[in-house]
């Protein structure tokens, strides 16, 4: 569990809750049905328009995703990558067959599988290009998914706080009860509003960080194993590596 997210998103929520409370408010009146039920159908409704199935099918996996722990580590990739070299380095590449059995990640299986496979510096490294930007595609649409949920869901908010309106001053005949019906109008643009900021568009912004922490992990492999195939000293491949890498992260050479 990412707790920067859990955390954050509970954090803002019960700040605009407390805020309504020490006003004066009362949170019963903020779940009302029609505007929960015209904001969030209206904005998953408008968002599935403008998307895939397959899309619309991936949501779990993308808040899994935002919700999961990052558990890419950099430096071990180093690690495995110039124990690899080091490898071909006594051994020649095809040595590294046994070595490929234990490699879970796909990328990196596939990369390695090619530089057994004796795939030229330059073919490899296109092959594996064309793979990271598929992938990005894919990453694209969840992050865009949200995106548009959070740019719909305020537009809904004020449609429904028009709709209010519109039904509580055609049944103005009770003057008291006016302000009360034109105040749980406007609880629409509330929903709109705070779920679009405190949850649609800080999720997809937490997707574009994921995808950039696995674009960095696998533009490091690739280029870890064009140096391999290349034929570099193990020892400048770690040096050129640790650029990817924070330098608090770093590891000392072995």
């Amino acid at each position: 569990m990412d707790f920067a997210t859990l955390f954050g998103l509970i954090l803002a929520v019960s700040a605009t809750g407390g805020a309504f409370l020490l006003e004066g408010g009362n949170l019963d009146a903020i779940f009302l049905g029609a505007p929960i039920l015209l904001v969030v159908g209206g904005t998953l409704g408008a968002t599935m328009v403008t998307t895939s199935t397959q899309t619309v099918l991936q949501v779990p996996n993308y808040l899994r995703l935002a919700f999961q722990r990052n558990n890419l580590r950099l430096p071990d990739a180093i690690d495995s990558l110039v124990k690899l070299a080091e490898k071909a380095r006594r051994e020649g590449i095809l040595g590294l067959e046994n070595d490929l059995r234990k490699i879970t990640d796909p990328f990196f299986y596939k990369a390695v599988q090619l530089l057994i496979d004796g795939t030229e510096v330059t073919v490899l490294r296109e092959i594996l290009e064309t793979e990271m930007s598929c992938l990005e595609q894919r990453h694209k649409r969840g992050i865009v998914f949200f995106q548009k949920a959070g740019g719909f869901a305020p537009t809904l908010g004020i449609l429904g706080t028009v709709l209010g309106l519109v039904h509580t001053l055609g049944n103005a005949t009770d003057a008291s009860k006016m302000a009360s019906s034109i105040a749980g109008a406007f609880i629409a643009t509330l929903w709109g509003v705070g779920l679009a900021n405190l949850f649609f568009l800080p999720v997809s912004d937490k997707l574009k960080l994921r995808h950039e922490e696995e674009m960095a992990n696998l533009e490091l492999i690739m280029e870890g194993v064009v140096a391999i195939q290349s034929g570099e000293n193990p020892r400048n491949i770690r040096t050129r590596l640790l650029s990817f890498v924070a330098p608090s992260s770093r590891r000392e050479e072995r």
